[in-house]
């Protein structure tokens, strides 16, 4: 059934990451109209040197 992948920092913490995945599921399983237990979460964590944006990496980007 639905995976859903959040891609994002890596500095959010367990009591985000819980909320993101409680309130996805939850839009995701009425949009499908499905039983929110057929609904998978997965959060990437991504440092900002591997994000680029504008053709710098995200970390020079900030210090500005």
């Amino acid at each position: 059934m639905p995976v859903i992948t959040v891609s994002g920092p890596g500095n959010v913490s367990k009591e985000t990451k819980k909320e993101i995945i409680e309130k996805t599921s939850k839009v995701v399983a009425e949009a499908y109209g499905l039983p929110i237990q057929t609904i998978t979460v997965l959060i990437q964590e991504n440092s900002q040197d591997n994000v680029g944006v504008a053709g710098q990496q995200l970390s020079e980007r900030v210090k500005k």
